[in-house]
């Protein structure tokens, strides 16, 4: 329980310390805007020169070329190369949206996974790229805002402790040491270990190039803000100094953006001569042109994709840049995530504006009920639209069709409401692009289900909580001149601007506590799914034998239950045990429908109070469990054998070819033995099955492995070793991708023909199958196998690391590696793929039982 405990508090601590930073950075900003006046803010925002708009927005395109940049110096520093096409896409989009919304599921390195694996990059390249990123980023930014230091202290003087002469001392000797041990440990390519891990840095050419690009990129960005500011701002080398500095500690809250921290940080260091409201003006345009308008370029640019494969549209066009192609064809997947993003964000804007007063009531007459009536609705109606489409977001990003309809009716709603509310054209007019902007993703939203049906986890609920601080923030913001009496509550007038933001928000928060009140006592029934049919199993079968993976044919054992996609082309095959839904192995199918299948399959569980567990898949679809936002746990290694490169000649199977031999010159034949399969046959087999469980720890196994049964192994070919006529060893053979993928499922031998038995049979099914034009031959899976033994590991690695080395009381799991490990195959591996906040050990601990049969199976023999 304590570790659980542990577990728990790890998951949620960055959640609650991310919402009390960002709580202290509107408390801040709020007293600093204290005295400002909110008219005066928009004032200044419509005085702002048409030139420094122009030059912001020149410099924000620079800028957001040099962050491009970072992707281009990634890719070197792991040696591939990809078209220009392809990183600036890449590069832009990954920045568009992860500078902006920051959310998982459309972040940075989603991103780029998904259009750069599209053209050969694994997930732990594309992490490898991202880790650069990050690395470089950070490095930069406190080198150059020290650096600055160094140059003007007085940016920061003022709340430091330290006379400014100390403080130019001490920033010049950090930044001197740090150029010189980076230039040293690049020069030398000499790795720093910390904790266990290395840290290489590229060689001198690229780490100048990088140096250039990131003081390209602090210079753009910073000078962006600069031009906005008003008169009395510092020298242009000055505030390079203070942005430096307001970027990295909004990076080191963990705020999304930074939002209110690095506003308080510029604010704060700005000189007296800046007008507090007029600094604020020029923060939020700053925002609007650095931030939103590459996120509306960027969404802009995927809405055209969608219309493209809707309608066709640009593909001629798109013919003539193939290397994009692959690309291109990726940005529908994280259309959900995008749209959901997008409605969340029209939910927050709803929200904040009827915190405004109006500005038109002058077209009310005194007396005219019917108008005021119309306000007031039109008011608390936008407020409820914005809750809205902010509840409604978690539907759409997982991909509910009746969410996306129902964002539609809050968008058109939110635009008639704002019509009412004091006949706000433009707003409307935006809303109404809002509508016009989604409807090109419809196809991207496919699945049935209930809005509310899903778990909202703990960070659905801290964003909410973070809206809901924020909208209060601005609210005693904009009406802080309005002294608090309850009589504002039953004030109805066209001038009464407060009294109708306070019912507004009233309603908002009335419908949000409502809502949360459902979701956290809403029934949960725990409702297991029907046993599979012997039709369900036959229509998983005909799936099999094209599926990549023959792990596929382990749907047939019978112990098993199946979730088909909706046109039936893909199936997941799970059992139930405890509180945990566990699937085993990738999905099986069309790969187009996996995404579906899990999130379906997810949701399923979810609404069963139940886990979902996710065991043993393969690095074939890294990306599904992205999307879903799991955790990865590697628990062991499949062993493959490249049947066109394996040859028995030369020195390192001198020793196995021998035994090979020898057995052949005793007797021992290999044979293959075509389904059906006589009952005279299984009842040979059949006793060498219980000699062979006889003497092992343990029950017949199942779930992860196949078990003797007459009618499960009558669906495959079975391949016998015989001595002298006698049948002393068996196995069933799983094939799949018309014959091209061969796995060993079943092996079973007499007890006292144990030695060198099995290492014949394989050598003889591998020499065979590749005689066949087969690609691969799986001898299964070694569990615990290339788990981490570094000390700063996952707790879960150091735990089986512990088993793989002492468990041999219970499985041998040494030695079946070492076994394996004879015939040099490649090794690749296999997951427990789980939500973030499940203790693999406990999941685990659900697996074993449900391979075993029960607590006793796990030990008794």
């Amino acid at each position: 329980m304590a570790r659980l405990n542990f577990q728990s508090l790890r998951t949620t601590a960055p959640i609650v310390l991310g919402i009390v930073l960002f709580a202290l950075g509107l408390y801040a900003l709020f007293h600093l805007l204290k005295p400002v006046n909110p008219a005066d803010v928009a004032a200044q925002i419509r005085a702002t020169p048409v030139s420094a708009l122009a030059a912001a927005l020149g410099a924000t395109a620079v800028g957001y070329v040099a962050l491009i940049f970072y992707d281009w110096f990634g890719l070197r520093f792991i040696g591939k190369r990809l078209d220009r096409g392809i990183v600036a896409l890449g590069g832009f989009l990954g920045y568009a949206f992860g500078n902006t919304i920051g959310v998982s599921i459309v972040s940075g390195g989603a991103v780029r996974y998904r259009i750069y694996s599209a053209v050969g990059l694994n997930a732990f390249e594309v992490a490898a790229i991202s880790g650069y990123i990050a690395v470089a980023l950070g490095t930069g930014l406190t080198i150059v805002g020290v650096a600055a230091l160094a140059v003007h202290p007085g940016a920061v003087g003022a709340y430091l402790p330290y006379a400014p002469g100390t403080i130019q001392i001490v920033a010049a000797g950090i930044t001197a040491l740090s150029i010189l041990t980076i230039g040293w440990m690049s020069a030398t390519q000499r790795a720093l270990s910390i904790r266990g891990h290395e840290l290489r840095l590229p060689p001198p050419g690229d780490l100048a190039g990088q140096l250039f690009v990131t003081l390209i990129d602090i210079a753009a960005a910073s000078f962006a803000l600069w031009v906005l500011l008003p008169a009395g701002k510092p020298d242009y080398a000055t505030f390079v100094a203070v942005y430096a500095a307001a970027t990295m500690i909004g990076v080191l809250s963990h705020v999304p953006g930074g939002i209110g921290v690095f506003e308080t940080v510029v604010i704060s260091t700005l000189p007296a001569s800046v007008p507090v409201g007029d600094a604020a003006a020029a923060l939020l345009l700053f925002r609007l042109v650095y931030y939103l308008v590459p996120f509306a370029l960027a969404f802009l640019l995927v809405a055209l994709n969608e219309v493209r494969l809707a309608s066709g549209l640009g593909s001629r066009l798109l013919a003539r840049a193939p290397a994009l192609q692959p690309a291109f064809g990726t940005l529908h997947g994280f259309s959900p995530g995008l749209v959901a993003a997008v409605a969340f964000g029209f939910g927050v804007w709803l929200l904040l504006i009827t915190m405004l007063p109006s500005v038109r009531t002058e077209a009310i007459a005194e007396r005219d009920l019917v108008g005021v009536l119309l306000l007031e609705g039109g008011t608390i109606a936008s407020a409820v639209a914005g809750v809205a489409l902010i509840i409604v977001s978690h539907g759409l990003a997982r991909r509910v069709s009746s969410a996306w309809w129902f964002a539609i009716g809050a968008l058109l709603a939110g635009a008639v409401a704002s019509l009412l509310n004091d006949f706000g054209l433009e707003n409307a007019a935006f809303l109404g692009t809002g509508v016009l902007l989604l409807l090109p993703f419809r196809k991207a939203f496919d699945r049935p289900g209930r809005l509310t049906a899903g778990v909202f986890d703990v960070r659905w609920f801290a964003t909410v909580i973070g809206v809901g601080m924020a909208a209060a923030a601005f609210f005693f913001f904009v009406h802080k001149a309005v002294p608090y009496s309850n009589d504002l509550w039953s004030e109805f007038s066209r001038n009464s601007n407060t009294p109708r933001a306070l019912r507004a928000a009233l309603a908002a928060t009335a419908l949000l506590f409502f809502f949360g009140i459902y979701l956290l006592t809403r029934p949960i029934r725990k409702k297991l799914p029907e046993d599979a049919s012997p039709d369900t199993i036959s229509r998983a079968a005909g799936l099999c034998a094209q599926a990549e993976d023959p792990q596929a044919w382990l749907s047939q054992t019978g112990d098993k239950r199946f979730l088909f996609s909706e046109t039936g082309r893909a199936f997941l095959m799970y059992a139930v045990r405890g509180s945990s839904w566990i699937a085993l192995g990738d999905p099986v199918g069309d790969p187009t429908e996996f995404e579906a299948l899990v999130w379906s399959f997810a949701d399923q569980a979810a609404r069963s109070n139940a886990r979902p567990v996710f065991y043993e898949v393969s690095a074939r679809h890294l990306a599904l469990w992205v999307e879903l936002g799991l955790t990865l746990h590697k628990v062991g290694e499949e062993a493959v054998v490249r049947l066109p490169e394996f040859s028995l000649a030369g020195g390192r199977f001198k020793t196995m070819r021998a035994a090979m031999n020898k057995r052949q010159r005793d007797g021992y034949e290999c044979i293959m033995l075509r389904a059906p399969h006589d009952p005279a046959l299984i009842a040979q087999l059949r006793e060498i099955s219980d000699a062979w469980l006889g003497g092992k720890t343990g029950r017949e196994k199942g779930f992860s492995v196949g078990r003797f049964d007459p009618d499960y192994l009558a669906l495959f070919d079975i391949s016998v070793v015989r001595k002298d006529g006698r049948i002393v060893a068996f196995a069933n053979i799983l094939a799949s991708s018309a014959g091209q993928h061969v796995a060993i499922d079943l092996m079973r031998y007499l007890p006292e023909e144990a030695s060198g038995l099995m290492e014949y049979m394989f050598l003889s099914l591998i020499e065979q199958y590749k005689a066949q034009g087969a690609e691969e031959f799986s001898l299964g899976t070694a569990p615990l196998s290339g788990l981490s033994e570094r000390s700063v590991a996952k707790s879960w690695n150091r735990f089986g690391r512990l088993i793989y080395r002492h468990g041999g009381a219970f499985y041998n799991f040494e030695g079946l590696r070492a076994f394996k490990q004879k015939f040099q195959p490649d090794w690749r591996p296999r997951y427990l793929a789980l939500p973030p906040n499940v203790s693999p050990m406990r999941a685990m601990g659900d697996v074993a039982l449900l391979i075993a049969g029960s607590a006793r199976g796990l030990i008794a023999k």
